[in-house]
């Protein structure tokens, strides 16, 4: 049978209990199937030369697909990476931690962005009176690894939606915190069979029985239903699996309907283009076949199909209730979307309920540090949909943050408004009305913080719509607040005066109303597009000041006099001045009749004049977008270079150096550090 059989067969003589598959990695052999040869499911499955995982005998009712939950930092992915190695998925003590987290930024921040799915094969034993009536029945483990940020709620919603289940779990120190509650709240709109795990009970500061009781107030669940973990040890750990097979439920799909597939998530692979992770809801789906998407329309042919155990292992074939990837030649990341359904093309099927196009709620500028870099930019960009674009090397310079604004003009008409720049001061058409998207904010702090919270919260122009206590040290707390106040540094604030014990979540809300206005920053009078924002009312004095500010330490001074100005419409509101370099041209005068010092001052004076006049170029939007494909414009600084090829070279890559290091506008260098600064203010 294989070295996973021989393992499994020389555990039940050793422990007589409930066990594990194997300790060994499977190194993707077959497990036997013999229960049901004849199953509908199993017909016509393929079969390879060499190692490979037969499928086949895996019918639904021996499935069991499922998600972990949980906030961030309770040890969910440390709990994966266990349950990996007690299947023998992958080694114990080898690999990196964080199995399933991939990108770069998920192992340095903790938190996972992308969802992702492994495989497991599981055989359950149970010991009856009869020594040699043991009971065995082989399983197919789907475990779905949904992401774990408050932005991602709409990608948890369709990664839960391919699972019957989720275990919950909950740091035993720190308790149900926001995410906890959102989470919950997902998996119980989606049916879900939710096991709650304890997890972390090794911490000396380890509370179970504070958290059962919170995970009854909040949820109404039962304390006797808790399981107590620690993934970091293993302790508990043997009472997972089992769980998952005894509580959850097969999937629910038919395997004599035609094909449909929920699209989980995807990621751009440089050799095969578009991975797509897929649960097979009805049918089965064979490499080879033709499928086509509901939202595209796009038809593609399935080049290759199989399961992620934990990386990519070719089987040919994915059942009903299987989860798996495949790969179609998808080129564009804007083709793949998440919750899509995809089916047999030339087939007619009812598309999976759920999928709804991703909404763009947060907006800002992109610029490449030097203009020769577009391309490089955009193609990076691209690949951003679907992957992190950090690990493509793109320098650029972000603008300040927006969120999309609708505002109705005197006339009745209504535009939405995602950059700043394109909301034109038209003294023909007063805007009457505007309106900004909201979110309801969850959070959850220390009773003792509960002044500062409502103060920043108050500050940011929330309202409250619920508070309560979880527990004689725990507050819920649950705001009304504007998106704007939020994307930028709302989080750290709050972590900040909570000192770190604050947890946050938020989900989309309406549209309200809101006194808006544009602010923008002239240079000598020619404003910035780039450093246009919009802002609140109430607000903008104080945010224009504190631009000008900022911007007066950051821009370098030049030869002539520079006017920093923050105005709405053709109100200024807030100026600074940076005065200008001037040569001392009264340093040869040693003496001499007053009226020549005078002239010499005056002659200075006027060249200023005719030097701001010249440094003050208006440059269009449009044109500036134009003028990042070429190369700036460059001082030759070869001109008095009399060296060799090597020497030219080396005082090319100097000059080209420098430009990086600045964003021009007009005459008016203005340095990254100051697009840096801005971000800052709120």
């Amino acid at each position: 049978m294989g070295s996973l059989y021989r393992a499994s067969k020389h555990a039940r003589s050793r422990f007589r209990q409930l066990s594990l598959l194997s300790s060994e990695p499977s190194k993707l052999r077959p497990l036997p199937a013999p229960e049901h040869p004849d199953h509908p499911c199993r017909r016509g499955s393929c079969s390879f030369a060499g190692p490979a995982v037969d499928l086949g005998g895996y019918p639904p009712e021996r499935i069991r697909n499922f998600s972990i939950i949980a906030h961030v930092d309770h040890g969910k992915s440390t709990l994966a990476d266990r349950l990996l190695e007690l299947t023998g998925t992958i080694k114990k003590g080898h690999g990196q931690p964080q199995y399933l987290d991939k990108l770069q930024v998920e192992r340095e921040r903790g938190i996972t962005v992308k969802a992702q799915t492994a495989t497991m094969f599981y055989r359950r034993i149970i010991n009856s009176s009869d020594i040699n009536n043991e009971e065995q029945s082989d399983y197919l483990l789907n475990l779905i690894d949904t992401p774990g940020h408050v932005d991602f709620s709409y990608e948890v919603s369709r990664s839960l939606a391919a699972c019957q289940g989720a275990l919950l779990v909950v740091d035993a120190a720190q308790g149900v915190q926001a995410q906890t509650v959102a989470n919950f709240y997902l998996a119980f709109e989606s049916n879900l069979t939710i096991i709650p795990v304890i997890n972390k009970i090794d911490q000396p500061t380890a509370d179970p029985d504070r958290v059962k009781a919170q995970l009854k107030s909040l949820f109404d669940i039962d304390p006797e239903d808790a399981l107590l973990t620690s993934a970091k040890t293993g302790q508990g750990l043997e009472h997972v699996l089992p769980a998952v097979i005894e509580r959850i439920p097969s999937p629910p799909g038919k395997c004599d309907l035609p094909l449909r597939m929920l699209l989980l998530d995807s990621y751009y692979d440089e050799y095969k283009g578009v991975i797509c992770h897929v649960a097979v809801v009805d049918g089965t789906l064979r490499k080879g076949d033709k499928i086509a998407s509901a939202a595209t329309n796009q038809a593609y042919e399935a080049l290759d199909v199989g399961i992620m155990h934990p990386e990519l292992t070719p089987t040919g074939i994915l059942f009903t209730g299987q989860v798996g990837y495949v790969v179609s030649g998808i080129r564009s990341t804007k083709e793949a979307r998440v919750g899509d359904t995809l089916y047999h093309a030339r087939s007619i099927v009812e598309p999976l309920p759920g999928f709804k196009p991703a909404k763009h709620m947060v907006f800002s500028g992109l610029y490449p540090a030097d203009g020769s870099d577009f391309e490089a930019l955009n193609h990076a960009i691209e690949r951003l949909t679907c992957n992190d674009a950090s690990e493509y090397g793109a320098r650029i310079i972000s603008t300040i943050p927006t969120v999309p604004y609708i505002f109705e003009y005197s006339d009745g008409s209504k535009v939405q408004v995602q950059n700043p720049a394109t909301l034109a001061s038209n003294p023909g058409k007063r805007v009457t009305a505007c309106w900004e998207p909201s979110v309801i904010a969850t959070i959850i702090i220390p009773s003792e913080y509960v002044g500062p919270v409502i103060t920043l919260c108050s500050e940011r122009r929330g309202e409250q719509l619920e508070y309560s206590f979880i527990d004689s040290q725990r507050a819920f707390m649950k705001y009304r607040l504007p998106l704007r106040e939020i994307v930028v540094d709302f989080y750290n604030e709050l972590k900040s005066i909570t000192s770190g014990y604050a947890s946050f979540d938020y989900e989309d809300a309406d549209y309200q109303t809101s006194d808006l206005v544009k602010l923008d920053i002239l240079l000598n009078g020619q404003p910035v597009d780039a450093m246009a924002t919009i802002v609140h009312q109430l607000k903008a004095q104080r945010i224009g000041r504190e631009l000008v500010d900022r911007l007066k330490k950051f821009i370098d001074r030049q030869m002539f006099e520079i006017t920093i100005q923050a105005a709405i419409g053709s109100k200024v509101i807030a100026r600074e001045t940076i005065s200008a370099m001037r040569k001392n041209v009264l340093a040869k005068c040693y003496g001499g009749d007053v009226t020549r010092k005078k002239k010499l001052l005056e002659k200075q004076k006027e060249g200023k004049k005719r030097m701001k006049r010249v440094g003050s170029v208006d440059i269009p939007q449009e044109a500036f977008h134009e003028l990042l494909k070429v190369l700036a414009m460059r001082k030759n600084v070869l001109v008095k270079c009399h060296g060799g090829d090597a020497t030219r070279k080396k005082i090319q890559e100097k000059q080209k150096e420098g430009k990086k290091h600045m964003n021009c506008v007009g005459s008016v260098e203005i340095p990254r550090e100051a697009f840096h600064e801005l971000l800052k203010v709120s």
